[in-house]
């Protein structure tokens, strides 16, 4: 299976790569919450539920929770995170991606956004 990339409309992206998707935020979510000072990350084993807050991001502006689009288990956390928040700021599409999930079951892609879809989306945000 070919890697998919989709956007949610709470602008998390995820990375789907079989059975494993990678998680972050947009560059669009980074550059509306500010600099990134802390993150708060789930611990590997966790299990969370699709539309569940896994994460939470503080900023210089507000506290925010990242929401997980598929449910199963955390499998990995971007660990890098913890000494460099700002990496969600400064490659949020990249270097700042949160958490991988082993996916319960089949990930369903139907309901979130391609990348067109999701910068036309933002155009009506």
């Amino acid at each position: 299976m070919s890697e998919q990339l989709r956007f949610t409309k709470e602008h998390e992206w995820i990375l789907v790569k079989g059975d494993v998707v990678r998680i972050g935020i947009s560059d669009y979510a980074q550059s509306e919450l500010g600099d990134i000072v802390f993150v708060d990350l789930p611990d590997v084993g966790d299990h969370v539920e699709e539309g569940e807050g896994f994460a939470a991001l503080e900023s210089v502006k507000a506290v925010s929770d990242v929401y997980s689009p598929v449910g199963g288990e955390i499998t990995a956390i971007n660990e890098e995170l913890e000494d460099s928040p700002e990496l969600v700021n400064e490659s949020p599409m990249d270097r700042g991606w949160i958490v991988e999930i082993k996916v319960d079951g089949v990930v369903q892609v139907d309901d979130l956004m391609n990348k067109e879809e999701y910068e036309a989306f933002l155009k009506e945000v």
